[in-house]
């Protein structure tokens, strides 16, 4: 990416970010029924962002606050009727759904783009070229806490150098997506690494060690290619794939790592304010025209007509818990 890239998508981010912390300020001064809430998710943060610029841009009485505590943060306030609105890189858990469900909080479930987890090693790594899901396992799996230190335990191949692990923190759901579709158990992830929920702070430490490896939403890949090699992972079917083009998300080609992004919409809210209601539609109908420029992968052409669809129905529940990592979309909306 150039320099005169990178500085437009910096301003056009930090206008975001701005226009973010202005709205949020204004909203104690407008009508409750004007305001619309998010929180949740880092990955897809930037997504809402732009769609809520552009929204108020149209409707100048509206006041949307959109906030980032990740995925488990942004349900816990959902789930406690603090917010309209949370973005999740994962889908909502059951115990969630418990959590929810003693509030009276019903809830739509809205995918809204795609995303590929980037598996990333330093740009002096020329042998960790491409990964297979077992070495990934051996890699990250729990009970090589402390016991799987170094590249050649990984493959006799690699270097006899210590991998020192970077990955978002263990609350977030980058982190148990990426643990589910790798070790095939969820929570089952070492925990001798360094987490960040800043996963521009995860992109640092891979940059400047070596024998580094992290994994990351492919939107910090894509902002900082130039500092970090992307290893391909092998696929079920045995090739080599990575998630850039990103049409190998699009087309599930890069399996098991791509997954869907998603936002979780109060029942109450759109029943009882009109504000979000008209809000998620706008979101629906155009958050695809920025999806890609913020780093991420639009959905499928069929599924933004099922996805409107199941909003217009007002359809609550989730549809995405027996999704296994890999599957494609369109088979759960």
């Amino acid at each position: 990416m150039s320099i005169h890239s990178q500085l437009k998508k910096g301003i056009f981010l930090t206008s975001l970010i701005l226009t973010t912390y202005t709205t949020t300020a204004c909203s104690k001064n407008q009508s409750q029924q004007n305001q619309v809430s998010i929180d949740g998710a880092a990955v897809g943060f930037y997504i809402s962002l732009a769609v809520a610029e552009e929204y108020q841009k149209l409707n100048n009485k509206a006041v949307v606050s959109v906030a980032s505590s990740g995925t488990g943060g942004g349900i816990s306030k959902f789930c406690a009727g603090e917010i309209d609105i949370v973005g999740a890189s994962r889908t909502i858990k059951d115990e969630e759904i418990s959590k929810c469900q003693k509030k009276n909080i019903e809830f739509v479930e809205l995918p809204i783009a795609l995303d590929g987890i980037a598996v990333i090693v330093n740009r002096e790594n020329d042998f960790a070229k491409c990964l297979k899901i077992d070495e990934l396992k051996k890699m990250w799996q729990s009970k090589s806490d402390g016991k799987i230190l170094s590249w050649n335990q990984i493959n006799p191949k690699f270097p006899n150098g210590q991998i020192k692990l970077y990955a978002p923190a263990s609350d977030t759901g980058t982190f148990d997506y990426f643990t589910q579709a790798v070790t095939g158990k969820a929570k089952n992830s070492r925990t001798d690494y360094t987490p960040s929920h800043n996963q521009n702070t995860l992109v640092q430490g891979v940059a400047g060690d070596k024998y580094a490896l992290g994994y990351v939403g492919i939107s910090y890949y894509t902002q900082n290619q130039g500092k970090l090699n992307l290893v391909a992972v092998e696929s079920p079917t045995g090739k080599c794939e990575k998630p850039v083009p990103v049409d190998n998300v699009v087309k599930n080609v890069y399996t098991p790592l791509s997954r869907p992004l998603f936002i979780y919409v109060s029942k109450k809210s759109l029943d009882s304010k009109p504000s979000v209601k008209e809000f998620v539609n706008f979101y629906l109908d155009n958050s695809w025209k920025w999806v890609d420029s913020v780093g991420y992968v639009a959905l499928p052409d069929e599924a933004y007509v099922k996805v409107k669809q199941k909003f217009i129905e007002g359809k609550t529940g989730t549809q995405f818990k027996k999704a296994k990592p890999g599957q494609p979309i369109t088979n759960f909306i």
